[in-house]
C-alpha cells in the first residue's frame, strides 16, 4: 500500500521542514532555471513549488517504487487495468491512446494494435462522411453528457480561432429543457446537423434532448433522419440506420473522460477544423502519449507534475487544486479537467477492495486569468487554506493580432500577470500591517507552450490524462472506473417513475425519497 513504501516514509520526514520559498536565498534566478523540464512544444516550471533536491529525489524513487512506469507501459499495449482485484469491476483495458497511435507503425501488443486498427477505420469512416455532407450543414449540435461532452466542448471552445468559418458548433447537455431551447432558438434545423453520443444508447439525459430536437425538427416538416449521426457502441439501441445518418463507433476500454480524441470528440472537432484540424489534435497527443510512456522520470512532463501533485497532497496536506489557464480560449478546460481528475482519482479504495489510509485525489477548480484575479485571488493570497495553482500559458497568442499600448502588447501584459502572480504566491511579502501581510509559501507551477493550436490543445489534453493516471498508477487506485456516478443514477430513474405515476394518476412503489415531490404537487 502506498503508505508503506519507504520512500514515502521518507517524504514524510522531508515534509515536516518544507522549502521556504520566502527566503531570497531559496527563491531566485538561478533555481528558476535549474527546475525546468521540456518535451512536446512546453515546458513545465516548478520553481515556486516546496520542493529541494532531497524532495525530489525521494519522489523520484516514489515513482520507480510504485513501478509508475511499468503500469504506464502495461496501460498503453492493452493490458486490463481498470480492475478491482478479487471483487465484481468492469474488468477492462484502457486504451485511449490507441484512438490516435496510427501515425507510426512501430512494434504494438495485440490488444492496442487492434484498438488502433479499429480507430483508424472509423477515422476513414469519418473522412468520407464529411466529403459526402460537404455544403449541406453549417451548424452541428453535439447531445451528450459528462465525457461526450465537457471534453469535446473544451476542445472546440479553444479551437474557435481555427475553426471554418462557414461553420459553428453548439452543445446540448443538461436535461434542462432550457439547454435544449436555448440551442435552437439560435440555429435553422434545416442546416444543422445532430450528433447524439452515448455509448450505451441508453442515457436518459441524452436520450431525452435527442427527441426534445427530434420533435422541433418533425414540427418543421423535416426528417430528422437526413440530420442525425451516432455516435455509440457497436449494436447498441443507437446503432440504427433507420434514424440515423450515420454510425459511427466508441468501445468500452475508452472511458468517457478519456474520449475526446475519440470519435465522441471526433465527428464535431472534424466537423468545424476539417479533418486536417482534427488530426493535428490526434498527432499533438499522441506524442505526449509516446513523451510519458518513454521519457526518464526527472523529464517526463506528466509524471514529475503527478509527483508534484503527490506531494502537495499526501506530505503538505493540501486538499484542492487551482487549474489557472492565462488563454481565453481554454475557457471550459477546468471543468473537462474537474471530471477527467476527480471521476478518476475521487477513489475510497485501493484495486485490492481496501479502504485507504491517505488522501486520493484533490479538488479541482479553475477559471481563465486575468479574470480569477479578479475574483477568488484573495483568499488563494491571503485566505486561511493554501491552495497548490497549476497555471497554464502560452508565449504567443492565438490570433497574432495584438497591439502595443502603453510600450507593451497585450500578450506581453498577460505574461506579466501570470508570472507576477507565481512570484507573489511563492515569495509573499512581509509588512507591518497584518491586512497587507502575504505569507507566501503558496506553491505553484507554470506549464507554458509556444501557442494555443490543434497540435498543443492535443498535447496539453494527453499531458493531463497521463497526469491523472500516474498518480492513479503510484496510489494504487483505479483510475478508470465512476462507480460513484451509479447510485444517484439508480435513484433518478425511482424519482421519474414516481413522476410518471404522479402525472398518470397511479400508484407506484414508494421509497424515502417521496417526500420531495410534495413540495411539487402540493400547493
Amino acid at each position: 500500500m502506498f503508505s508503506q513504501m519507504k520512500s514515502v516514509l521518507k517524504l514524510k520526514k522531508l515534509a515536516e521542514n518544507p522549502v521556504d520559498l520566502t527566503d531570497a536565498k531559496v527563491f531566485n534566478s538561478e533555481r528558476i532555471h535549474e527546475m525546468v523540464i521540456k518535451g512536446v512544444g512546453f515546458q513545465l516550471l516548478y520553481a515556486a513549488e516546496r520542493v529541494s533536491q532531497d524532495v525530489l529525489n525521494a519522489l523520484y524513487d516514489l515513482a520507480k517504487e510504485a513501478k509508475a512506469k511499468e503500469k504506464m507501459m502495461a496501460m498503453q499495449a492493452g493490458a486490463i487495468m481498470n480492475k478491482i482485484h478479487g471483487f465484481e469491476s468492469e474488468n477492462r483495458s484502457v486504451l485511449h491512446t490507441a484512438m490516435r497511435d496510427f501515425f507510426e507503425n512501430p512494434q504494438r501488443e495485440p490488444e492496442a494494435a487492434k484498438a488502433t486498427e479499429k480507430a483508424r477505420v472509423e477515422f476513414k469512416k469519418l473522412e468520407r462522411f464529411l466529403e459526402k455532407i460537404e455544403g449541406k450543414f453549417s451548424d452541428l449540435i453535439q447531445i451528450g453528457i459528462g465525457g461526450s461532452d465537457l471534453g469535446p466542448r473544451a476542445l472546440y471552445i479553444a479551437m474557435q480561432a481555427f475553426q471554418r468559418p462557414d461553420r459553428k458548433v453548439h452543445f446540448i447537455s443538461n436535461v434542462d429543457p432550457d439547454d435544449a431551447n436555448s440551442i435552437l432558438n439560435q440555429v435553422d434545423l434545416k442546416k444543422t446537423l445532430v450528433v447524439v453520443v452515448s455509448k450505451s444508447g441508453t442515457t436518459l439525459e441524452t436520450l431525452t434532448n435527442e427527441e426534445f430536437v427530434r420533435q422541433r425538427m418533425l414540427k418543421m416538416g423535416l426528417n430528422p433522419k437526413e440530420h442525425f449521426v451516432a455516435v455509440t457502441g457497436e449494436k447498441s439501441p443507437m446503432d440504427d440506420p433507420s434514424k440515423y445518418l450515420a454510425s459511427f463507433y466508441m468501445w468500452d476500454y475508452v472511458g468517457g473522460r478519456y474520449s475526446a480524441t475519440s470519435m465522441v470528440g471526433g465527428v464535431t472537432l472534424a466537423f468545424a477544423l476539417g479533418i486536417s484540424g482534427f488530426l493535428e489534435i490526434l498527432k499533438g497527443a499522441h506524442d505526449m502519449d509516446h513523451h510519458a510512456l518513454t521519457a526518464d522520470i526527472p523529464t517526463n512532463l506528466p509524471l514529475v507534475s503527478a509527483l508534484l501533485g503527490i506531494w502537495n497532497r499526501n506530505f503538505l496536506h493540501l486538499p484542492t487544486v487551482a487549474v489557472i489557464p492565462y488563454s481565453q480560449a481554454l475557457l471550459r478546460f477546468p471543468a473537462h479537467l474537474q471530471q477527467l481528475d476527480m471521476e478518476s482519482n475521487g477513489k475510497r479504495i485501493d484495486q485490492t477492495g481496501t479502504v485507504v489510509d491517505f488522501s486520493t485525489g484533490p479538488v479541482i477548480w479553475g477559471e481563465p486569468g486575468t479574470n480569477g484575479q479578479h475574483s477568488f485571488y484573495q483568499l488563494i493570497h491571503q485566505g486561511t487554506d493554501i491552495v497548490p495553482l497549476e497555471f497554464v500559458g502560452f508565449k504567443k497568442s492565438q490570433y497574432i493580432q495584438d497591439l502595443e499600448i502603453e510600450k507593451t502588447l497585450s500578450q506581453e501584459k498577460l505574461l506579466s500577470n501570470l508570472f507576477a502572480q507565481s512570484v507573489a504566491l511563492a515569495t509573499g511579502k512581509k509588512n507591518a500591517n497584518p491586512n497587507k501581510t502575504f505569507l507566501g509559501n503558496r506553491p505553484n507551477r507554470i506549464l507554458l507552450g509556444e501557442r494555443l493550436d490543434p497540435y498543443s490543445l492535443g498535447a496539453l489534453l494527453s499531458f493531463y490524462e497521463h497526469k491523472v493516471a500516474y498518480q492513479g498508477f503510484i496510489w494504487g487506485i483505479n483510475s478508470f472506473d465512476q462507480e460513484g456516478v451509479q447510485l444517484g443514477k439508480v435513484l433518478a430513474s425511482k424519482f421519474v417513475s414516481l413522476f410518471q405515476a404522479k402525472r398518470q394518476k397511479v400508484e407506484a412503489p414508494s421509497f424515502i425519497g417521496d417526500a420531495y415531490l410534495d413540495f411539487i404537487f402540493k400547493k
